[in-house]
């Protein structure tokens, strides 16, 4: 069982007046206990078990609330960055999030195929920090890896961006002393250059199972990134290299799940077909 710290989108309703009109307000916040909530939705993994859906299912109607509806990450993330998920035409999101990363294809309110991953931001975060280890014999924290990451890393090569150095500060490994070393931004793409090599098979992979003509909807369309993973610079330019496909990057990769179940519980009638899971289910 795995432990669920996520966002919830709740819509919390309450009945004015007498016409017997629902109004409700959308907030995104860390829930623990659900007070006359009428509707909840839930984004999870893709790749999570019955069992835990189910735990899922039953932690949020132990804690009040009414009706529970699960939603899989990545169609979330689909909605939220603008996908018309709800049409016959084929779409892929890539989510790349800070555990996991989600590659999905999506059509009709439907995930069609999608893979997982366990590659993504924390796992370039490790790749920096073994670099340091190896080449520099400096030991650096997490923090400081996320640091480099976002001030130095790039997953494809720009021009404007080689020169750049920056100075990191750490535990010497030999002598224990704290050390202060100089790196380039080459050597951090260096040391990212393996995860990220994952994430963009996983991507070709879910491409070469895709059928023939929601593969042409998406080379007409583009893919399109999410996460907090789609901010790391030249990204896309990476997955489009490799691809062959224009790659785009949501305007809000960081809140895209949360947008998402938002505008699902917006347009519930038009998008109930989304969720993976409901608590009328079990």
């Amino acid at each position: 069982m795995f432990l669920l710290s996520v966002l919830l989108s709740i819509y919390s309703a309450t009945r004015k007046g007498t016409g017997n009109r629902e109004q409700g307000t959308v907030r995104s916040e860390r829930v623990s206990r659900f007070r006359n909530v009428l509707r909840i939705v839930i984004g999870i993994p893709s790749g999570v078990t019955g069992v835990e859906r189910r735990a899922v299912i039953e932690a949020a109607s132990q804690a009040g609330a009414r009706d529970v509806r699960l939603i899989d990450e990545p169609v979330a993330a689909a909605i939220g960055a603008g996908l018309p998920v709800a049409e016959p035409t084929g779409n892929m999101i890539v989510d790349i999030g800070g555990g996991t990363t989600e590659v999905a294809v999506l059509s009709l309110q439907g995930t069609v195929l999608s893979e997982s991953v366990r590659v993504a931001g924390d796992e370039l975060n490790d790749a920096i920090i073994l670099y340091m280890k190896k080449v520099h014999n400096l030991v650096i924290g997490e923090q400081t890896a996320e640091d480099i990451k976002i001030k130095m890393g790039s997953a494809y090569p720009t021009y404007a961006d080689e020169d750049n150095i920056m100075e990191v500060r750490g535990i010497h490994l030999l002598s224990g002393l704290p050390r202060t070393v100089t790196i380039k931004a080459p050597e951090v793409r260096e040391s990212m250059a393996e995860p990220l090599s994952i994430i963009i098979d996983a991507v070709k992979r879910t491409l070469e199972r895709t059928p023939p003509e929601l593969a042409a909807d998406i080379i007409d369309r583009g893919i399109m990134l999410a996460g907090g993973g789609a901010l790391l610079k030249g990204i896309d330019t990476l997955i489009s290299h490799e691809t062959g496909i224009i790659t785009h990057i949501a305007a809000d990769p960081l809140c895209c799940v949360v947008l998402g179940t938002g505008r699902v519980l917006e347009n519930f009638k038009q998008l109930e077909r989304v969720f993976s899971g409901s608590s009328r289910n079990f």
